[in-house]
């Protein structure tokens, strides 16, 4: 029997109270910070890489990897992990 896929969808509010519909490809979670990977549910856009930083007040916030050696590094773990996803699609 196939297993049954169930993407987790994710909405996220922006600065501008716009929301946007993603699908969460995979989360990480380093010594440091977590971070998602996340594809727009409604247009052809690229996978969006971003790190959940926590407020004191418990509210979680997705923000932009603004550190280029740290985007790069992030960037390296996800392509490795997510690389089999994309090689199913492409066949």
């Amino acid at each position: 029997m196939a297993e049954e896929y169930n993407p987790d969808i994710v909405s996220v509010v922006d600065e501008n109270g716009e929301e946007h519909i993603f699908e969460e490809l995979d989360r990480i979670e380093t010594d440091d910070a977590r971070y998602v990977a996340l594809l727009p549910v409604y247009d052809d856009a690229e996978i969006i890489l971003l790190k959940v930083e926590e407020e004191t007040n418990g509210d979680t916030y997705l923000c932009p990897i603004e550190n280029a050696k740290e985007f790069d590094e992030i960037q390296a773990i996800f392509e490795e992990r997510l690389q089999d996803l994309f090689n199913e699609d492409e066949e």
